[in-house]
């Protein structure tokens, strides 16, 4: 009895939110919280308070963005279905079905497959799985995934309450997920609560660190920024502009230790810490204020961005400036229209914060900002595939854009880091299986060209002829949409089988000999590494490029690294001497420390090669590859050894050998690829024979990761045949 008028005091809170509701809105929001209190009755969240009172938060939310009465109804009753015996009939019987639909999306956003016994697949599983149903959700009815982001903004909010392991857990898949979907969005209001929130359970200390720093400086701040807007309010008045809303914008945790990390910078140097926010009522009055800012205080250069000329991909749109004062000291200054702060705040949602009769123009931008998100969408509604979906969101959806043009003058909108070969795909599948060339503002490029912001591209095509493997080659960088990707396989899925089988079969030949394991690992073996028990089905898909060069490399790499620390385990469970690191060179040695340790001159090896220990007289130990023909007949003196924990300075000689047809300027292209990777070369010896070039060098890297990747750019440079790694220099 006691708890009726705290639970009436609710909806009435609820409702003083809506004041623009029609008395049968308010009835049904009224219907949906009765409905969703009864059926959650004795339940209880882990704080101890009543189920019901998050299902009601989570209305909240949304009602102070002002969402429909069918979204607020939702909201009410989006947990019924799963945790109560209400049934989506149900409600669709006594809520009809838009609300019953948003509810049942909700519903199964929260049952995620798991596939794999291992705990970080699982998670990976998991969160594809998740992106996946979110976004399909989000094209049915985007009111769906604003319930999803108002409930996942109240469980962070009341995060506390759980195990610190499932705190990271959460707050990591916020960060991760549900903080870029409500960017996309073009909610910011929610995204920035939901990345601090995030930010202080991953990274408590330098939430805590950054907290106390604003906190410290607060009154000198807010004084300090009342006096540039009373200085602003009073020059503006001059211009004509007599009430605009000047306010200090909100500081957000983890916004400004993103930039102190990018930049390097410490606290009292990230300017925006210090922010104002201007809002006025037309679009010429943004350009006023910019000059009035621009005329009180000098603009620091490269800090200005327009946005309302040129919106970001989630159709925000301000002004964005920052300034020194006269005594030196930095402040950003946002300017915008008020239409155009809702769309900031709300984003999709501000759609709903507009009535009928009103503007259409809210109505319209509402309508392309859907469009938009579906056809981002259209590739992953055809694919079961998670795995591929979610590379297509995290690739077209949650990257930055760039805004490049035809030679007609249209508008492409791709994800940063987009490459020709994206944009012919995109302009339409056979344009891109028959891209040859392009060319950016009238001159020709390569393929892996990374467009930008207002090239103007013009791709080359043949008459006939497909995609080319390497395309597919991430190393190679041809592509990078999964959209592209996907059709590129599609293409090759379709072509002939045997002929699959033969390209397949030289893909596999090539990357194993680049690593230096054609010799010692069977064909067969790595195609049940990869799940195919006939070694033909596993070539087929290689040559249809489901599997490329890349992955397998990374796979034989992987397993290696298995079968060494399996290794170490098994002795260790067999009670093995203790282990001893030598530092220097990052190799355990196993039963014995203090050793003089030395990596084999003649086969080089390098963490994730199988290696063995060889006893040296007065050398101590020399660590060489398992396969090198100057210990395979040694018995007595070799000794197990293993790779130890590897410092990020540590460098390891690689032999490598490039065959090329000689030409002018070759030695300059190799040199520049290694300068470009960063890479040293300690030896180069050049032979030329019948115009045959071929270089012997000797590289420095840090990891075979790094090899596979040099392999095959050093094989991209003209004229070069053949590059791999050589087992003796």
């Amino acid at each position: 009895m006691n708890q009726t008028p705290v639970l009436t005091m609710d909806l009435q809170s609820l409702i003083d939110l809506l004041p623009d509701l029609t008395p049968n809105d308010r009835a049904l929001v009224e219907r949906a919280y009765f409905k969703a209190e009864t059926a959650h009755a004795g339940q209880f969240r882990k704080s101890g308070e009543p189920y019901f009172t998050h299902c009601v938060a989570v209305a909240h939310i949304l009602a102070e963005m002002k969402l429909d009465a069918e979204a607020i109804a939702a909201a009410l009753m989006h947990d019924v279905v799963e945790d109560t015996n209400v049934t989506t009939e149900e409600l669709r019987v006594e809520f009809g079905s838009n609300i019953a639909a948003i509810v049942e999306g909700v519903t199964k956003l929260k049952k995620l497959p798991i596939k794999s016994d291992e705990k970080k697949s699982r998670n990976i599983d998991r969160e594809m799985e998740y992106i996946r149903k979110m976004a399909l959700a989000m094209g049915d009815d985007v009111r769906v995934v604003l319930v999803k982001l108002a409930d996942r903004l109240h469980n962070m909010r009341t995060l506390g309450y759980m195990s610190p392991d499932k705190q990271r857990v959460i707050a990591q898949e916020t960060l991760d997920i549900f903080a870029p979907l409500a960017n996309r969005l073009g909610i910011w209001q929610i995204k920035w609560e939901l990345e601090d929130l995030s930010f202080r359970y991953l990274d408590s200390e330098s939430y805590r660190q950054i907290a106390s720093s604003i906190d410290e400086r607060r009154a000198d701040r807010e004084a300090y920024l009342n006096r540039i807007i009373d200085a602003l309010r009073k020059e503006l008045v001059q211009y004509g502009i007599h009430n605009p809303i000047i306010s200090a914008r909100p500081k957000h945790i983890y916004s400004i230790f993103k930039k102190m990390d990018r930049k390097g910078l410490p606290f009292d140097q990230i300017y925006d810490v210090r922010a104002v926010r201007v809002i006025v009522e037309t679009k010429p009055e943004c350009y006023i204020v910019l000059g009035v800012v621009h005329n009180l205080w000098r603009p620091i250069p490269n800090e200005f961005d327009d946005y309302i000329a040129a919106p970001k991909d989630n159709f925000y749109q301000s002004l964005h400036t920052a300034v020194l004062d006269s005594n030196g000291k930095t402040v950003e200054v946002q300017i915008r229209t008020k239409e155009m702060h809702e769309h900031a705040e709300y984003g999709i949602a501000a759609h709903w914060r507009y009535k009928e009769g009103t503007s259409r123009s809210h109505d319209d931008a509402f309508e392309r900002r859907i469009a938009f998100l579906r056809r981002l969408m259209e590739f992953g509604r055809d694919t079961e595939d998670a795995a591929s979906f979610v590379d297509t969101m995290k690739t077209e959806v949650f990257q930055d854009r760039v805004y490049a043009f035809t030679p007609k003058g249209d508008i492409v909108d791709m994800p940063k880091g987009a490459t020709p070969v994206d944009f012919a795909y995109y302009i339409h599948t056979d344009i891109g299986h028959r891209c040859r060339g392009a060319k950016v503002h009238g001159k020709l490029v390569s393929l892996n060209y990374m467009l930008k912001t207002g090239d103007q591209v013009e791709i080359v095509v043949s008459k006939r002829g497909g995609p080319s493997l390497d395309w597919l080659n991430p190393n190679l960088g041809f592509v990078t949409t999964a959209r592209a990707r996907e059709k590129i396989r599609y293409w090759f899925r379709k072509q002939n089988r045997d002929k699959n089988i033969l390209s397949g079969r030289e893909v596999l030949e090539r990357e194993m000999k680049r690593l230096g394991v054609l010799d010692v690992t069977p064909f067969e073996t790595v195609a049940k590494w990869f799940g195919y028990e006939k070694l033909d089905d596993f070539l087929a898909n290689v040559g249809a490029g489901d599997i490329n060069g890349g992955q397998i490399a990374n796979k034989i790499l992987e397993i290696e690294r298995r079968e060494q620390e399996e290794l170490e385990r098994t002795q260790l469970k067999a009670k093995a001497p203790t282990l001893s690191l030598d530092v220097s060179n990052g190799v355990n040695i196993m039963g014995t420390g203090g050793l003089l340790v030395n990596m084999g001159r003649c086969c080089n090896p390098m963490p994730g090669d199988k290696i063995v220990g060889f006893v040296t007289r007065g050398r101590g130990v020399t660590v060489h590859r398992s396969d090198c023909v100057n210990v395979a007949h040694e018995t007595d003196r070799l000794i197990e050894v293993a790779w130890g924990r590897q410092s990020a300075e540590q460098r390891y000689s690689v032999p490598v050998e490039i065959i090329a047809y000689d030409r002018e300027g070759l030695m300059r292209d190799i040199s520049t690829m290694f300068a470009d990777e960063r890479v040293n070369m300690s030896t180069v010896i050049v032979n030329t024979r019948h115009n045959i070039a071929t270089f012997h060098l000797t590289i420095e890297l840090n990891s075979l990761q790094q090899l596979t990747r040099i392999l095959t750019r050093l094989e991209n440079i003209p004229s070069v045949t053949d590059a791999r790694r050589r087992s003796t220099i």
